[in-house]
């Protein structure tokens, strides 16, 4: 028998000398590691604050680990007895703890939402030095190009400098208005199925129901970005639309977890799963759609709209962009896919709120329509030009329910904005709604649909015009904002002409973030044909 008490126990395979070495650089790479997050966390945010401070700038003092994102979950809840949301001033209730701290610091101040220091401005004059930096001074931060890369890739709304510069010049001229006028017709065809159904259901309510328009018109400004930029159908795009509509969902939910929690947006649970299963599908419906553009020798197959498509394939063989081939296609597509189609739509959506809540103005917009259209079977650029009520309409819509309503750009090296000295890696943040809505710039109705303040252009509307900045400001002002007019204009002068609109009683009013400002319970209204 073995005597298992008197056995020698096994000798170490590591001399003792080599077992402290080990220890040492794992204590070494431990002090780094922390090192690394105390100073992303705390040391590079406090010297930020501590130069901006210097300067006078004021704002809620942060924490270590949440900045001030406690802060702001204790205002909102403090203030939710008293939202109301019968008006079109929503800044309160989406954004309480701006409002609240513009009161108390003022016009510019600072604040943390956990490792990044966020600059607010509304001040007017350093709004305006903002649209002079080069997005290689002042560009997109460089944590949207990581949370909006499952909706956006690496397309020309997160990438900068360079980079941007090659991407904007890749696809611009697919937008500038010579081309937009060849679109008009298939504009006029994406809303043919539209009017037809909605015809059919009249005929069939007794000329008069309640109809929840979001989707049919989600559906027209799909169509048209698939038509006019990609040579398909909305039916061929579908599957890509109705995805990256999860996914804006899945991630407008996900940036309620800022600071530290944001680390959530990494551990593998179930809607993160379901997040990049829905990019894969995605990534692969765009190649898809890209390899079918080209024949089996290589040549590209000429639609005769999908220039935009062509564009991407071609820059993505060329070297001013930072990834692969197959990156720059799927970005830019989905770019254009989801930004190209969702403002627009939602755009839309507003307008016609706006139009049943304010009778008087849809039936001058009407007017309008009927007087400029009549009896033509095809709008041109002509006719459009002449719609001087629906262009005033769409305006005001687009001042009191900007699609994107934050602007956020980073310091990408130490700026000047104002007199004020912003170091490198500040986030600066304006709020469109604050701006549309300031009563210094647009009078004391501000808050009110009131069209006939644009009746001659942005320059009469406010003072100053910078004020006013639904497509952007400065260099990254939208590529799109041609084509987004005119879809616009074609598919509002197409229903007024046909129907007319008011509000439902079932409708709640209750713009939503989701990163577009959007109504949360969707657009009931009761239409009538005419």
């Amino acid at each position: 028998m073995f005597d298992w008490n008197t056995s020698s126990p096994p000798s170490s395979s590591m001399p003792p000398r080599m077992e402290s070495l080990l220890l040492l650089i794992l204590a070494l790479l431990l002090c780094l590691a922390l090192f690394c997050l105390c100073n992303i966390l705390w040391l590079r945010p406090e010297k930020i604050r501590k130069r901006l401070r210097r300067q006078g700038v004021k704002g809620p003092k942060p924490t270590l680990l949440d900045g001030n994102t406690k802060e702001m979950k204790r205002i909102r809840h403090e203030l939710k007895p008293m939202k109301k949301q019968d008006s079109n001033n929503y800044i309160s209730t989406l954004f309480p703890h701006i409002l609240v701290w513009k009161e108390t610091y003022g016009s510019v101040f600072l604040y943390s939402s956990g490792g990044r220091e966020i600059l607010h401005v509304s001040q007017p004059d350093m709004v305006k030095d903002i649209g002079h930096w080069t997005p290689s001074e002042l560009g997109k931060p460089n944590y949207l190009k990581k949370t909006r890369k499952a909706l956006l890739g690496g397309g020309l709304f997160t990438v900068n400098g360079d980079e941007w510069a090659y991407q904007r010049k890749t696809m611009a001229p697919e937008f500038f208005m010579d081309k937009i006028k060849g679109m008009i017709q298939l504009i006029e065809d994406a809303t043919a199925p539209l009017l037809e159904a909605w015809d059919n259901i009249l005929d069939s309510a007794g000329g008069s129901t309640e109809i929840v328009v979001d989707d049919y018109v989600r559906n027209i400004s799909a169509d048209v970005i698939a038509r006019a930029c990609f040579g398909s159908s909305f039916a061929k795009g579908e599957e890509i639309f109705c995805m990256l509509r999860k996914l804006q969902k899945a991630i407008s939910q996900q940036d309620a977890f800022v600071g530290l929690s944001a680390l959530w947006k990494h551990l593998p649970t179930k809607s993160n799963r379901e997040i990049r299963n829905l990019v894969e599908r995605v990534r692969l419906l765009i190649l898809e759609l890209a390899k079918d553009n080209v024949n089996e020798n290589g040549a590209e197959n000429v639609a005769t709209h999908n220039g935009l498509l062509r564009a991407i394939i071609k820059g993505s063989h060329g070297g001013g962009h930072g990834g692969t081939a197959e990156d720059f296609i799927v970005g830019n597509c989905k770019t254009i896919y989801f930004a190209g189609h969702e403002s627009t739509a939602v755009t839309a959506i507003w307008c016609l709120m706006l139009l049943a809540k304010h009778p008087e103005w849809q039936e001058r917009a009407r007017v309008d329509v009927l007087e400029v259209c009549h009896a033509r079977s095809t709008l041109d650029v002509d006719a459009l030009h002449r719609l001087k009520i629906l262009t005033m309409v769409i305006q005001e819509t687009l001042r009191l329910y900007p699609p994107a309503s934050l602007m956020m750009r980073e310091a990408l090296t130490d700026i000047k904005i104002g007199d004020l000295d912003v170091p490198r890696g500040t986030i600066v943040q304006v709020t469109r709604s604050m701006l549309h809505l300031d009563k210094e710039a647009w009078g004391p109705d501000a808050d009110e649909f009131r069209p006939g303040r644009f009746a001659n252009g942005v320059a009469g509307a406010c003072k100053p015009a910078h004020m006013y900045t639904p497509f952007g400001l400065g260099s990254r002002t939208c590529i799109g904002q041609n084509l987004a007019m005119t879809e616009l204009k074609v598919v509002l002068a197409r229903l007024l002409s046909r129907f007319a609109f008011s509000l439902s009683p079932t409708y709640r009013h209750a713009p939503v973030f989701r990163l577009t400002i959007e109504p949360e319970f969707g657009m009931p209204l009761v239409v009538k044909k005419l």
